[in-house]
């Protein structure tokens, strides 16, 4: 069977390596179509198919006059689309139509190199949007397939096959691998020269706001969000909350975090913190995410203004709220891989002043009046009456969840729509439909306290962690996202609570997240799409831990196993320049060894060159032992007689049969005559 169809052999060769090339170029631009806009994509492969076209076809190029006109479209395009003609979004549009139309000019080698060279920044310009393994295998076979064009524009003459063009490509680029993989380890990383984004921001995710379905959204994404593996114990089940934005402010039907720009900012309280008991020790991988805060297990030790420590991330701050949340200074972009410690004992924020207790209080008037005189009637009670503000809220509390696990509430990914006949979104879920997710609980829970006097918020972030660890790494997905409670009891602060563990226990006690529908695969074979999906994350967790978690602490210990006492960026050049010149030398000494000849016949003859040389005789190196002969013997006339003879017995034995070889020493002889 025929692995290259007859009809591609039988192409001239210029429509052939016009149609490779253009092939490569698809495959270099592809990564980028989700990149750019919808026009881009389309009038890019409008461009390619036209420019087959011509060389299928064989037709002349159209005219420069045509490319300008379309340019001039595209930049208009561009400018109408990003007010802007710089910037990482403009510009590699611009790039990418631009490469399109420049293989419209392949007139001359030199108009392919150029579409070569902007190929090879094309690839690069991948990883500034992601740089996921994927992504890295993808540009390797793009370099390899560009690579393969050059070598095909270096072969002007005849028809030379792809294929072996393509390993000659796959040569040069095996030869390189060891020089790049040393420059990865030892080159300096000195941000912001080293650092891009590693991935685009997650469209769904952790927000500083929330409402019905929202949590709901981010359960159905089965993405990775952040990687753990701790150094001893691990925190039991019901103790595996991560901490993420806490949210006060309630419209009605969005609760959204304190503005700290707002001209009330100061009546937000500091939450005092105390831990207790042994601390935890774990690594923590967190993937990019959509907001300034970092979700972090509770309870970290330091209170509010506490400044987390970051390695390699100069330009990121994070530091404790007075929610005891961990707030950033900008958006978490890249993945960031840190170390911390957790106290599964704490109290936070035992006091709080009257105008405090307020905003932990307030209600939307006139919202939800069903379930405001529900919960009223409920702290009427006389159980509650006798009580002190203290037990009275904890009861109260105790009360709320006993009467989720006692009624017919559901707990579901697919609740339907709230509000949508009434406002009253809390009323409608509480005392009507009573399905819902996480955040349908906690939101209710949470206007029920405040309605009976008891000061109250919602917490988000994360809870539980996939079952069975990944490559030593427990994982916590985007369909770990929670919601829970936290209501304030004087003298001991804020308590969590989560109603969620009322309703549907296995969520909370297993960290049993409710799985989305499955793709198809999935549907057919649960059991090998797990295995499937686990071992492909751990793969991508392992690229992701030894590549792109590459830092500089990283150099600065194999510097130390390199003997360097105390490593620093002078080490670190030492050892880079160090590497440099073993390489030079080694390339050197391969070139000098690749000139000389190493077949037996080439040895034997720059052997004998070498003779006649010290003897003062010069003769053509293209010519053979009978033609040495004849010229010896008009150089040097009977003196060279024996040389000569010599020459021409070694011609026999090359090229007649059965000729005997002449004895090396009957030269060395003859070829001292010369020099007598």
């Amino acid at each position: 069977m025929r692995a290259i169809p007859a009809w591609w052999e039988r192409l001239p060769r210029d429509t052939r390596d016009s149609l490779f090339l253009l092939g490569v170029i698809t495959a270099v631009m592809a990564p980028h179509a989700s990149h750019l806009p919808l026009w881009a994509t389309a009038l890019t492969g409008l461009v390619l198919l036209w420019r087959g076209q011509i060389a299928w076809r064989q037709q002349p190029l159209p005219s420069r006059w045509w490319l300008l006109g379309i340019a001039l479209i595209y930049a208009a395009l561009t400018w109408l689309t990003f007010r802007t003609l710089v910037g990482r979004e403009a510009g590699i549009t611009l790039l990418t139509v631009l490469m399109a139309l420049k293989t419209m000019e392949l007139r001359a080698r030199r108009d392919a190199f150029v579409v070569f060279f902007l190929g090879f920044f094309l690839v690069l310009t991948q990883f500034l949007f992601s740089q996921s393994l994927l992504t890295a295998a993808g540009a390797l076979l793009s370099l390899w397939g560009l690579l393969a064009a050059v070598v095909l524009a270096q072969m002007p003459t005849g028809v030379p096959s792809i294929a072996i063009a393509a390993r000659r490509a796959a040569g040069t680029t095996a030869l390189g691998l060891p020089v790049m993989v040393l420059l990865f380890v030892l080159f300096p990383r000195i941000a912001p020269l080293w650092g891009v984004p590693t991935e685009s921001i997650g469209k769904t995710g952790l927000s500083n706001q929330m409402e019905f379905g929202a949590m709901s959204e981010i359960a159905n994404d089965d993405s990775i969000a952040m990687r753990l593996k701790f150094d001893g114990a691990v925190p039991p089940p019901d103790q595996r909350y991560f901490r993420g934005p806490v949210l006060t402010r309630f419209d009605g039907k969005t609760w959204r975090a304190p503005d700290a720009r707002s001209s009330q900012s100061w009546l937000r309280s500091r939450d005092e913190l105390r831990t207790s008991g042994p601390a935890l020790a774990y690594e923590v991988t967190v993937e990019p995410l959509r907001i300034p805060v970092l979700p972090l297990l509770e309870m970290s030790p330091g209170g509010p203004g506490t400044e987390l420590q970051l390695q390699d991330q100069p330009d990121l701050t994070v530091t404790r709220g007075p929610e005891l949340q961990w707030v950033s200074n900008r958006p978490i972009t890249e993945r960031l891989r840190l170390t911390a410690t957790a106290h599964l004992g704490w109290r936070a924020g035992l006091s709080l002043n009257r105008l405090q207790q307020a905003k932990a209080l307030e209600l939307p008037p006139g919202g939800n009046p069903r379930s405001v005189a529900w919960a009223r009637e409920l702290a009427a009670q006389p159980r509650f009456a006798s009580l002190a503000p203290g037990p009275r809220a904890e009861a109260i509390a105790a009360a709320l969840l006993d009467h989720v696990r006692s009624n017919d509430f559901i707990y579901t990914l697919s609740p339907g729509r709230y509000g949508e006949e009434s406002p009253h979104v809390i009323d409608e879920f509480w005392l009507d439909r009573r399905l819902g997710f996480c955040e349908h609980f906690a939101s209710a829970f949470v206007v029920l306290m405040r309605a009976t006097g008891v000061p109250a918020r919602i917490v988000t972030g994360f809870q539980g962690w996939d079952a069975e660890p990944q490559d030593g790494y427990l994982i916590v997905r985007n369909a770990n996202a929670h919601a829970w409670a936290e209501y304030w009891v004087d003298g001991k602060g804020w308590l969590r609570s989560d109603p969620t563990a009322a309703v549907a226990p296995n969520r909370v006690i297993q960290g049993l997240a409710l799985q989305p529908q499955p793709g198809v695969l999935g549907q057919f074979n649960p059991t090998l799409w797990r295995a499937m999906r686990g071992g492909w994350e751990a793969i991508n967790n392992r690229w992701q831990q030894v590549v792109l978690n590459y830092s500089r602490q990283n150099q600065f210990d194999l510097l130390k196993r390199m003997g360097f006492e105390r490593p620093d960026w002078t080490g670190l050049g030492q050892a880079l320049a160090g590497v440099i010149l073993v390489f030079a030398l080694a390339s050197m000494a391969w070139i000098r060894w690749n000139s000389r000849p190493h077949d037996a016949w080439s040895r034997q003859r720059a052997r004998i060159a070498a003779q006649l040389a010290r003897a003062g005789v010069t003769l053509p190196p293209h010519e053979g032992p009978a033609a040495w002969a004849r010229a010896l013997r008009r150089q040097h006339g009977q003196k060279a007689e024996p040389a000569a003879q010599w020459l021409e017995k070694l011609e026999r034995s090359r090229y007649a049969a059965d000729a005997p070889v002449p004895a090396w020493g009957e030269f060395h002889l003859a070829a001292r005559m010369l020099r007598g």
